[in-house]
């Protein structure tokens, strides 16, 4: 038996983090065609009640039920399941009148701290490359580990690029961060352990990675996608 709920509320007082990623979606759908909870209801045939526990709770509706309000909210039921997750970020249509704003350092460096994964491009003696390491941010340093011989040790010694960004095409909304600087090797053993430390996982890549390679940005950019409701 379905939880009882309002039929006319659209979830504002559920936290986003509990949604589902369908929810996430059906609801952004939703809201993207300017329907209400009621409009999905009719236009599909399932109880409005229905629809907003979908938006709100786990849940794993039946292929028939799914088919229904994909058609009901005129997309796929691959988008609202998420199997288009595999596609490379940005190939939903913007929403209009959205906009790029330019992010101060602060906000940069706030975006880019911790720890996940960005891309280094550099130049190798194959020519320029962009690949993704694992990264943790240390002070004002960006650092990464990699191999003698990898692609990402060519960074040590050179000017370098790297880039850290998010993009959610369910909301049309992301940002990109760009730092550019020289990258060094480190060498000293405290520094190593410290990096080692601050690491939260071993290489994604796997294998034997104790280079460390440290980026001290000399310039820090970066822009956010800015959707037309803020």
């Amino acid at each position: 038996m379905m939880p009882s709920t309002s039929a006319h509320g659209s979830g504002a007082g559920t936290s986003s983090h509990s949604r589902t990623d369908l929810g996430r979606r059906l609801a952004a759908r939703r809201e993207q065609l300017g329907l209400s909870l009621d409009d999905v209801a009719e236009r599909s045939g399932a109880a409005t009640s229905y629809i907003q526990y979908l938006e709100e709770r786990p849940a794993a509706p039946d292929a028939a039920t799914l088919r229904h309000i994909a058609a009901a909210l005129e997309t796929t039921v691959a988008d609202l399941a998420g199997g288009t997750a595999d596609q490379p970020p940005g190939p939903g249509a913007a929403l209009r009148g959205a906009e790029l704003a330019e992010l101060d350092e602060a906000e940069c460096r706030t975006l880019m701290s911790g720890h996940g994964v960005g891309r280094i491009g550099l130049l190798t003696p194959e020519g320029p490359a962009v690949v993704p390491v694992n990264y943790v941010v240390d002070g004002a340093s960006v650092a990464f580990r990699t191999a003698l011989g990898k692609v990402p040790s060519f960074a040590a010694g050179s000017e370098v690029a790297f880039e850290v960004d998010r993009i959610d095409d369910v909301f049309s909304r992301g940002w990109s961060v760009l730092a550019v600087g020289r990258a060094r090797a480190v060498t000293d053993e405290e520094s190593i352990r410290r990096l080692t430390a601050l690491a939260p996982t071993a290489p994604w890549a796997g294998g034997s990675r104790d280079l460390w390679v440290e980026l001290s940005p000399t310039r820090v950019t970066g822009r956010r996608i800015v959707a037309p409701d803020g």
